[in-house]
């Protein structure tokens, strides 16, 4: 191990780590303002798919990125009609987004790319640039010469935390989520509150794939996000429904994916089975030990029907 293996390995933490982190803070927006979202996988692949989709056929990868996004906000506002226009239960409207998401992709890629299951390669002038690559110092290359959406991530982390926390609407948002009763007395609208809120969290989402599809990997496949969106999701939690929570629990990923690359590259005598667990196990562990300490929205999960639901 060296300077320039760990700056490596800690590189691939921050480019392992954005599109969890974009899809975390969706998940967190959605769960402050009331509404659970565990479609976050959904809408990531669906994203994802998108993004891979438009970025092959036009070459124009921020465009590409858009899409992708906004693909996830479309599965969004359908998790907000079932949860908070119908009153429906929040948990099984975000299964079947999960459902829905990867097969709709999948019927997606066979109808534009010939039956095929995985899209293309998207030529690397077409992918989301790179950005600070002019340095000649290889440590500080692998370090900052990051994709831009890794940056974006970062940048999210800051203005949703001075949003939710420095501005009316974010504390609307919130008082939403902890007494939606208290909030509707005071003229703030819980629907349209949750509404945008649920949105939001869908297009956070279809970015975070879309990130996956255009910066990590050049192209889509049916196992790309492989669980990404429920990692999102403990990120959430143990987070505690906080940005930089959520931004802690990232990067705890990341780093243990970015080990788990090193280590099934490197001799060690391991099964390659076991090294792709780590992740997951990582995530498990830190769930276990980090759910008691966290406290969600009070009305988080609990529909709230009133005469403005549409």
């Amino acid at each position: 191990m060296n300077w320039v293996m760990l700056s490596l390995i800690l590189g691939n933490t921050l480019s392992n780590a954005a599109p969890v982190l974009l899809a975390g803070l969706g998940g967190m927006m959605s769960e402050k303002s009331g509404v659970i979202n565990i479609g976050l996988e959904g809408m990531m692949t669906i994203g994802a798919l998108i993004g891979a989709v438009v970025g092959y056929y036009l070459g124009k990868p921020w465009l590409a990125f858009l899409c992708g996004g906004l693909a996830g906000a479309f599965f969004g506002l359908i998790h907000a009609i079932i949860s908070v226009s119908l009153g429906g239960d929040q948990t099984i409207s975000g299964i079947a987004i999960n459902t829905l998401g990867p097969g709709l992709a999948l019927f997606l890629a066979r109808m534009f790319f010939d039956g095929a299951t995985q899209t293309p390669s998207i030529d690397l002038k077409n992918k989301i640039p790179r950005l600070f690559r002019g340095s000649e110092n290889q440590v500080m290359q692998n370090l900052f010469g990051q994709y831009a959406t890794v940056y974006i991530a970062l940048i999210m982390v800051l203005v949703l935390y001075l949003f939710l926390y420095k501005t009316k609407w974010g504390l609307r948002v919130i008082a939403v989520g902890e007494h939606p009763k208290a909030a509707e007395t005071l003229n703030i609208s819980v629907t349209k509150t949750r509404y945008w809120s649920v949105i939001f969290s869908g297009f956070m989402a279809g970015l975070g794939g879309a990130s996956m599809s255009l910066a990590v990997v050049s192209s889509f496949s049916q196992s790309l996000i492989a669980g990404q969106g429920y990692i999102a999701l403990v990120t959430v939690i143990f987070g505690n429904w906080k940005p930089q929570g959520v931004l802690i629990g990232s990067l705890f990923f990341g780093l243990a994916q970015s080990i788990a690359t090193y280590l099934g590259g490197s001799s060690i005598n391991v099964p390659i089975e076991f090294i792709s667990m780590i992740p997951y196990i990582a995530t498990l562990l830190i769930l276990i030990i980090f759910q008691r300490k966290s406290k969600a929205p009070k009305a988080s999960g609990k529909a709230y029907l009133t005469v403005d639901n549409l």
